[in-house]
């Protein structure tokens, strides 16, 4: 009787663990990102990506400080997935951010975690949610004469990624130990980005304050969400992170009216909290 009381409760509260580690990696990363943006006029996006995955991969290797000979293939492949998505969803994402802004570009970004959290779905509210979800990403993106629709594109390239990237992170957190598998990803990332940061920066010569806002992105946008995320899957479903990740929008519209003063207007704001309310009542759902 007694540990039958004792695993619901053993459930309950590494959920709620994992909704604050949640809370936490959405507030650190859309922080990193504003501050990335800083450097956006120097460097460019390629060259801050390059710079955030730098730093990334020296934090997390320190710390993981994975066994790269002793990985087998079954571990290597969704480490090496997890690089390639991670390189590829930050240059999306920023590319997408230096011409639509923060909160549109994270917003239209969260179109992959919204698909994990009702994929699958039959019930009938969740639908309902789906559908409000759509309406209001279709209203964020109305056509107008400023519309940047390779902007709009680059973000829904990152939402694809971003989709891959909780799938394939929650694989690594099974096959491989500790934070070594996340931190092989981030190593071989930081490798792929070699080139990219070395023509960069000859392009665009850095200034102290662009490295100091680049490195400053990689621990806030890369090193700390990436072990947070990895833990928080270990506690939580894959269905409940992606709908939870509804405060990402909402979070990067705040960094980027505080951060970088990027005011949305009322309708803008209106299709977030649509897109929020959404997934709060999927979450809430899911916990009765």
């Amino acid at each position: 009787m007694a540990t039958t009381e004792l695993a619901p409760r053993t459930r309950d509260k590494a959920r709620a663990t994992g909704a604050a580690m949640l809370l936490g990696s959405a507030l650190s990363n859309q922080t990193g990102a504003a501050t990335a943006a800083l450097a956006f006029p120097v460097l460019g996006p390629p060259g801050v990506v390059a710079v955030r995955q730098w730093v990334a991969a020296v934090v997390l290797l320190a710390i993981g400080r994975p066994r790269l000979r002793s990985f087998t293939a079954r571990q290597w492949w969704p480490v090496l997935g997890l690089a390639a998505v991670f390189a590829t969803v930050n240059l999306c994402l920023y590319t997408a951010i230096d011409r639509i802004g923060l909160g549109l570009a994270v917003t239209l970004e969260f179109l992959g975690p919204l698909a994990i959290a009702l994929a699958g779905s039959r019930r009938r509210i969740d639908l309902v949610c789906a559908v409000a979800a759509a309406v209001a990403v279709g209203v964020l993106m109305r056509p107008q004469p400023t519309t940047d629709y390779l902007g709009i594109g680059f973000a829904l390239v990152a939402a694809v990624c971003w989709a891959c990237y909780i799938l394939l992170n929650r694989t690594v957190g099974r096959r491989v130990p500790g934070a070594a598998g996340s931190a092989a990803a981030a190593g071989v990332s930081g490798l792929l980005y070699v080139p990219i940061g070395v023509v960069a920066m000859l392009h665009h010569p850095p200034t102290f304050g662009a490295l100091a806002a680049s490195v400053t992105a990689g621990l806030l946008a890369s090193a700390v969400p990436f072990l947070v995320d990895l833990m928080a899957l270990r506690r939580v479903p894959a269905q409940f992170f992606g709908a939870f990740m509804s405060v990402n929008p909402v979070m990067a519209a705040l960094a980027g009216l505080v951060v970088l003063d990027q005011r949305l207007d009322a309708i803008a704001w209106a299709a977030i909290g649509v897109i929020v309310a959404a997934n709060t009542v999927a979450v809430l759902r899911r916990a009765r």
